[in-house]
């Protein structure tokens, strides 16, 4: 008989206080590969918290993360990064003097472990696998310009084809169209939704803006006051009546720690 395929990611009862609040309590989900799930839920819930814990930033009072189920709690968010999760932040992190794929080559270089050596000709390495990303994220137009002067909608692009450079198994998404128009809300994350399942990636996202939630997670996860309420469909989520209590008919549209 073929062994059991572990999900990407595990969460098993992941717990976090701040003095005496619970932020985090007792949470436990799982990510599978080629699938995008969605974490929502109320100002804070305790989404941020759930990704710090699971991304090395912060380490569990109780529980524990599994990695293609090998344990990864309380390692260093380099040392996850390095075992392929990737993560992509609310406010992109660019070098906004470099071009689009010079800042691609330097995640490619990094993830080769050869940064220390960046004195050569930066500009000439990782050139055919930084060219293959951006052809991927639609950026291949845009390769020889400054991210300083790109659209807002352009520099997302670049930063998910930097967060895929590591070739990750895993891609946490903190608000990844924030700031965005409707349009290029959708656009991108049908783009990441493309990706993953071409590539097998699991994707875990935070979002506020529900339309890009019901269009493309597989499935729904919601938070409230630390703890999990509801896992499922789209549809289930939307019409189950304690999601619509506490978050979908409260008004609720912003994302929280």
């Amino acid at each position: 008989m073929n062994a059991p395929m572990h999900p990407v990611l595990e969460a098993r009862d992941l717990a976090k206080s701040f003095g005496g609040v619970k932020a985090v309590d007792g949470v436990s989900f799982a990510v599978e590969a080629g699938r995008l799930v969605a974490l929502i839920g109320p100002n804070g819930a305790g989404k941020t918290t759930c990704f710090n814990m699971l991304n090395g930033q912060l380490r569990p009072d109780r529980g524990e993360v599994l990695l293609a189920g090998k344990p990864i709690t309380g390692l260093e968010p380099r040392k996850i990064w390095r075992l392929g999760v990737g993560r992509t932040f609310q406010i992109t992190a660019t070098f906004a003097s470099m071009t689009v794929r010079e800042n691609v080559q330097m995640a490619l270089i990094s993830h080769a472990g050869k940064t220390w050596r960046l004195f050569g000709r930066a500009d000439q390495r990782r050139l055919e696998p930084a060219n293959a990303l951006l052809d991927q994220v639609g950026m291949t137009q845009q390769a020889e310009r400054a991210c300083g002067v790109l659209a807002y909608g352009d520099l997302k692009r670049v930063e998910l084809a930097v967060a895929l450079a590591n070739e990750p198994k895993l891609l946490l998404m903190d608000e990844p169209t924030a700031g965005m128009a409707p349009q290029e809300r959708i656009a991108l994350m049908a783009l990441t939704a493309r990706i993953a399942r071409q590539r097998g990636i699991a994707v875990l996202f935070t979002e506020h803006d529900m339309d890009v939630v019901f269009a493309h997670a597989d499935r729904v996860l919601v938070l409230d006051r630390g703890r999990l309420i509801a896992s499922g469909t789209s549809a289930e989520v939307r019409n189950d009546p304690q999601v619509r209590a506490v978050y979908l008919g409260s008004g609720a549209t912003s994302g929280g720690h």
